[in-house]
């Protein structure tokens, strides 16, 4: 991919998200919670709209256009990779650097302190492994086939949405993740899971040296918490021991904390609920997905 010439140089801590399809009102709460925690760089790929440009530069955060190449495209979970490989090869006096979701995360706390020293990936399942979890395992399998998928079924489940590291650690992180995206047909290595597939398959087979860090950390992710245990105090999300972590992800799982979220980090904006709602073409993009993970690749 080319070069964005307009893109301001940028040294120190980076924090990199990928926010194609939001508005103002979808990403207030990463954006609002971390600029009262981290002064440092702040980059999102974002749709070119005048608005939202305006409230990223009034937080100094840098807005980058995603970049259109033609013909097929895969889901932005896999072209968020391409994008932030472009990006830190723009950027080489980055130190550490953070690549995360953006809608469903917030911040609590210097996100860099200490600084990572390896690449870090945060588990999000620690009651059981990879393979008792039936999205992360249908995902391997179409993208890697069921021999490896069982090869590593006995890991950590991981979670690609937030993973931190040295700027060099990050890069070849960004590039295995497409690597082994490129191996199936692209209907499913440029799929949504194929990121997620990928990312423990680079972990767990050793392709690419990483810190599995445990849930609750520096990084705690909600998902599949037992909402009883979660708390909301002094505007912190607290974790099942009470404890608060400096990145919290997937918070909008839980409703009550989803409120909290908002009413302290909305920024006045509208609250977005999370729906899953789908159209019946995507229905059937959905069910042709399926059927093709099934059938045979031919080359």
């Amino acid at each position: 991919m080319k070069p964005d010439a307009a893109l301001p140089p940028v040294k120190g801590d980076l924090i990199l998200g990928y926010g194609t399809g939001y508005d103002a009102a979808d990403i207030a709460p990463f954006v609002l919670s971390l600029r009262a925690v981290f002064d440092g760089a702040v980059a999102l790929v974002v749709d070119d709209r005048p608005d939202l440009k305006a409230f990223l530069d009034q937080h100094g955060v840098i807005a980058v256009h995603r970049q259109h190449l033609g013909g097929w495209e895969p889901h932005a979970v896999m072209a968020r990779f391409a994008a932030f490989d472009r990006l830190l090869g723009q950027w080489p006096d980055v130190t550490s650097v953070l690549i995360t979701d953006v809608r469903d995360v917030i911040f609590q706390a210097a996100p860099f302190a200490p600084a990572p020293e390896r690449l870090e990936a945060y588990v999000e399942y620690e009651d059981a492994a990879l393979g008792d979890h039936a999205f992360n395992m249908k995902y391997l399998r179409a993208l890697a086939g069921d021999d490896l998928a069982e090869a590593i079924a006995d890991k950590p489940c991981v979670c690609v949405g937030t993973v931190m590291a040295p700027r060099e650690a990050m890069i070849r992180f960004c590039r295995t993740v497409m690597m082994l995206a490129a191996i199936p047909r692209s209907e499913l290595g440029g799929a949504f899971g194929a990121d997620q597939a990928a990312c423990n398959l680079a972990i767990h087979m050793g392709l690419i040296e990483a810190e599995i860090r445990p849930n609750y950390g520096r990084v705690a992710t909600l998902g599949l918490t037992k909402p009883e245990t979660l708390g909301w105090s002094d505007g912190r999300v607290t974790n099942p021991d009470g404890s608060f972590s400096p990145i919290v992800h997937q918070h909008d799982r839980h409703p009550t904390l989803a409120t909290a979220v908002h009413e302290r980090w909305g920024g006045g904006l509208e609250h977005r609920v999370r729906v899953q709602k789908k159209t019946a073409s995507q229905r059937w993009d959905k069910q042709m997905q399926s059927i093709r993970r099934r059938l045979p690749e031919l080359r």
